[in-house]
């Protein structure tokens, strides 16, 4: 479990960035038998290039799981209210992901400060597989 960080150390205009990979199929396929996804386009080779595709990729929830996982290491796990994802890009082994966060707006309430949070994962050499975004709601000190 995280610690979310204190509401007055969240200002508008923060940002955060962290990397993972380069992907390998052994990280995919470690993820289809955690999710039970066992679609053969993201283990086999062969069905992938049969399907039209160069080989296989990664499943789009994959690269949805390191966003929020990046998002609640950041911001704390207990907090987060809302997490959107939108798929935009294949993500393929040997890519390494840069997942960043910017926050957009912090309001307070009476419960406590809610934050929320643009969410990207690129590809490096390539464009955004995955945009989101997050609310969080930090307690008050």
């Amino acid at each position: 479990m995280t610690t979310p960080r204190a509401p007055h150390a969240v200002q508008v205009g923060d940002k955060a960035e962290r990397s993972f990979g380069p992907l390998t199929v052994t990280d995919i396929v470690r993820y289809a038998g955690a999710s039970g996804d066992f679609n053969p386009l993201h283990h086999d080779d062969a069905a992938a290039k049969a399907a039209g595709f160069p080989g296989v990729f990664s499943i789009g929830m994959f690269q949805a799981a390191l966003v929020g996982t990046f998002a609640t290491d950041w911001l704390g796990a207990e907090s987060v209210r809302r997490l959107a994802t939108r798929f935009k890009e294949q993500v393929w082994p040997g890519d390494t992901l840069t997942v960043t966060g910017r926050v957009t707006a912090v309001r307070p309430g009476t419960e406590g400060f809610t934050v929320e949070v643009d969410l990207a994962c690129a590809r490096d050499g390539g464009g955004v597989a995955i945009s989101g975004r997050a609310e969080f709601l930090l307690p008050r000190p």
